[in-house]
């Protein structure tokens, strides 16, 4: 046999062999893959558990006297349900990806064990979602909940461990820190886990990537949302309104103001007030303000409670206010000296009038440069290019697009985000993602690297300089 032939066979002998090897690992990985799947599934079933769900919801909103349970209910079971639909047939263990062409094997590994702060205001859908997603990685977490949020977390736990139980899993494969939660013990769980995932307050969140440990925090949310001259008013109110009274605001990609261009501000009020929409009258505005906001602050009592009883709560007895879906404010200004046009997280929706889309977009952008940098704008339009716009010169990450911006901003049926509670903001947010939370998060992944078969080619120094060097005169 010729040298040449030699060496192809043995070429082609440490294919096979390298096939063989790689064959191992991925037939191992898909069985494990089955285990966590069940895993996730576990616990998936139960936050859905229909029983489970109510009872967590109404735990919810009594210990946190936030939002509503039938708007919980719907959430918890909505985001459980589309994050698992995200997650269906995903690889997560061992061999997840084999890209010949670069000579790369991917193998998902786990990041060890979570940390995962979780804010009262969803205290049932967001640890579900941590959950789930660190399950989906081989990981192990333990919830670091809000004070108010300790019983919802801990009676999810309890119906995990359920579940866990049946499909013989270790219990502590999921935890949560004993009650009360302090400061001082949450620091602590930050400083020795593996990954910190903070949600919630921007205290919690800076204090995440203060702590030493690898972190994921994400942002405050403000959204802005444009009417432009060319929407459908009566579709925008409608998705708006349905996403502004959702469980009392308590997302903070529920929609705070809204930008109406040009001639579609009166139309666009009109089909407000139609779906349960009340304007303050500039006194009633004055007496909201000052009620609403403390040195500039949002006053806490008024977080995720009705319009009805926010109306009550400042002072305002107009009997159309105790009918309200929400309170709509005009403003015209931005900034510490127009507290209404930073985030409410209630039912209170403020009122910009713009020229134009230009002046709108210029609007937007001192909105968030107030509050809610890197995390979401909205646009209602019949025009595609606008978002283009918007995307170019908006320091925001996500840009949604004629949506009910609180359904669509984690995730939805009808768009491809993935399902989440948590919006990176990117550095606009002074956070270290830019996409929503999902499972590859929780994810270390080793690349082997092969040489090429067939090297890529150097490019020559003319062909990368030549061109600069001719035109400057850089010689």
């Amino acid at each position: 046999m010729s040298s040449t032939a030699q060496r192809e066979a043995g070429r082609l002998s440490d294919a096979k062999s390298t096939a063989r090897v790689v064959a191992a690992f991925v037939d191992r990985a898909r069985a494990a893959q089955a285990g966590v799947d069940e895993l996730v599934t576990a616990a998936g079933w139960a936050i859905v558990h229909p029983e489970h769900n109510r009872r967590l919801a109404e735990l919810a909103v009594r210990d946190t006297g936030l939002g509503n349970v039938a708007d919980k209910i719907a959430k918890n079971r909505r985001k459980t349900i589309g994050l698992l639909a995200d997650l269906a047939g995903t690889k997560s263990v061992g061999v997840i990806a084999e890209l010949p062409e670069l000579g790369i094997t991917e193998i998902a590994r786990p990041v060890g064990v979570v940390g995962a702060l979780t804010p009262s205001t969803n205290p049932g859908a967001t640890p579900a979602n941590n959950i789930i997603n660190a399950l989906k990685g081989r990981n192990a977490i333990i919830l670091a909940p809000s004070p108010k949020g300790h019983s919802t977390g801990a009676l999810l736990v309890e119906y995990i461990h359920t579940e866990l139980d049946r499909v013989g899993a270790p219990r502590d494969l999921v935890a949560q820190l004993p009650s009360p939660v302090t400061r001082e013990m949450t620091f602590e769980l930050m400083r020795q886990v593996d990954l910190v995932v903070a949600t919630g307050s921007q205290t919690n969140v800076r204090a995440a990537y203060e702590s030493g440990t690898p972190a994921i925090g994400v942002g405050a949310g403000n959204v802005v949302v444009i009417v432009d001259e060319t929407a459908d008013t009566a579709d925008a109110a409608g998705k708006i309104a349905a996403s502004k009274m959702f469980d009392h605001a308590t997302s903070c990609s529920s929609e705070n103001s809204i930008i109406v261009v040009g001639d579609a501000y009166e139309p666009m009020l009109a089909a407000l007030q139609a779906v349960g929409g009340v304007r303050l009258d500039a006194d009633e505005r004055s007496r909201l303000a000052e009620a609403m906001f403390s040195n500039g602050k949002l006053v806490p009592q008024f977080t995720a409670q009705s319009a009805p009883s926010i109306a009550q709560r400042a002072g305002l007895a107009r009997p159309e206010l105790q009918r309200a879906g929400f309170l709509l404010v005009e403003e015209t200004g931005t900034g510490a000296a127009h507290p209404f046009s930073g985030e409410k997280l209630s039912p209170v929706l403020t009122l910009y009038r713009a020229a134009d889309f230009a002046s709108a977009a210029e609007l937007a952008q001192g909105i968030l440069r107030y509050q809610g940098l890197g995390h979401s704008v909205g646009l209602h339009t019949m025009r595609a290019d606008r978002a283009l716009q918007l995307g170019l010169a908006l320091p925001v990450c996500r840009i949604i697009v004629n949506q009910s911006h609180c359904f669509a901003t984690g995730g939805s049926f009808d768009n491809g985000l993935p399902f989440s509670l948590s919006m990176g903001c990117g550095t606009w947010g002074r956070n270290s993602i830019s996409d929503n939370l999902n499972y590859r998060h929780f994810l270390n992944i080793t690349r082997i690297v092969r040489p090429l078969d067939v090297p890529r080619r150097e490019p020559s120094e003319d062909e990368l300089f030549g061109a600069y060097r001719r035109r400057h005169g850089a010689y």
